[in-house]
């Protein structure tokens, strides 16, 4: 099934004559609970864009048509069995106006201040959702990407501002989602994730034990390079996690298969998943979609 069209002409008319249509969509919102009664979750991912971040596999700009992203955020989350979606303001205002976030599970993004390429890049600041921001629009929860390099000073900033945010969440009662990584610099520059088992394991000890209370904190974590490894990576915590997409090219078969084995693990709740069910290799959103919510 392909993305329906949307009109751009009216988002761009409600912007320009009536922007407090947005508030007032926030409003009146139907909410629901963040988990139903199965205990999973099912989010959309779609926060990239406000990083710089708009490559899908070979595909450099595929995330930089708005009308086309919003399209297929639209059909994703009319699929069954779709909790919600996460994005940024931008993004999560269009879907408001659209009336595309009816009892689904709303998460701002809260970090995308470290944008893709750049030589500040860990230096992850805060320029997203604030926690009051969520609470007053009336959102479910909040989502924060914490990546640490040993070797780079921007990280201790993000760390410290991570850690502040989660407290300011707990505070309100709201859901936070770290998504934690160690991260290293190749001698071109380029920042790249470690996906071993060691590393992930140690991200996962650092982001939980952030802030003054991990009561509201929830994990979202990549599949280690083995995913024979995750057994023993998820017993680094407690706390309740959710497996991420991740950019996978064209291989979704093959995260299939690796998602398909972490989400049988006790702690594993769900999975957060954008650019690769969004942006298929075949087109078809819905199949996509469907088949990993069959996967849960």
């Amino acid at each position: 099934m392909r993305p329906s069209r949307v009109d751009v002409s009216e988002l761009v008319r409600v912007r320009t004559r009536h922007p407090e249509a947005i508030a007032e969509a926030a409003a009146r919102r139907a909410r629901r609970p963040l988990l139903n009664d199965s205990g999973r979750l099912m989010i959309v991912a779609a926060d990239h864009p406000a990083r710089g971040a708009l490559g899908v596999g070979g595909r450099g700009l595929a995330m930089a048509n708005r009308a086309d992203l919003l399209g297929r955020l639209c059909l994703a989350l009319s699929r069954p069995g779709v909790d919600g979606v996460l994005a940024t303001a931008d993004i999560l205002d269009d879907l408001l106006l659209l009336g595309a976030l009816e009892n689904k599970v709303v998460m701002g993004s809260m970090n995308r201040g470290g944008l893709q390429g750049a030589s500040f890049e860990l230096d992850d600041r805060f320029t997203g959702h604030r926690p009051e921001d969520i609470e007053r629009l009336g959102f479910d929860a909040g989502k924060l990407l914490l990546r640490v390099d040993y070797a780079d000073p921007g990280s201790l900033t993000t760390l410290e501002s991570t850690a502040r945010a989660i407290d300011a969440m707990a505070a309100r009662r709201l859901p936070v989602f770290v998504e934690p990584f160690i991260s290293r610099r190749t001698p071109e520059g380029r920042l790249g994730n470690d996906l071993s088992a060691e590393a992930v394991i140690r991200s996962i000890a650092i982001a939980s034990g952030l802030g003054g209370s991990s009561a509201y904190t929830w994990l979202k974590v990549p599949v280690t390079d083995d995913p024979g490894d995750m057994a023993r990576v998820m017993e680094t915590s407690t706390l309740p996690a959710v497996l991420l997409g991740g950019d996978v090219g064209d291989d979704l078969e093959g995260a299939y298969a690796k998602w398909r084995g972490a989400l049988r693990l006790p702690t594993v709740r769900g999975l957060v998943a954008g650019r690769s069910l969004l942006y298929p290799a075949d087109g078809d959103v819905a199949a996509a979609v469907d088949t990993a919510v069959g996967l849960l």
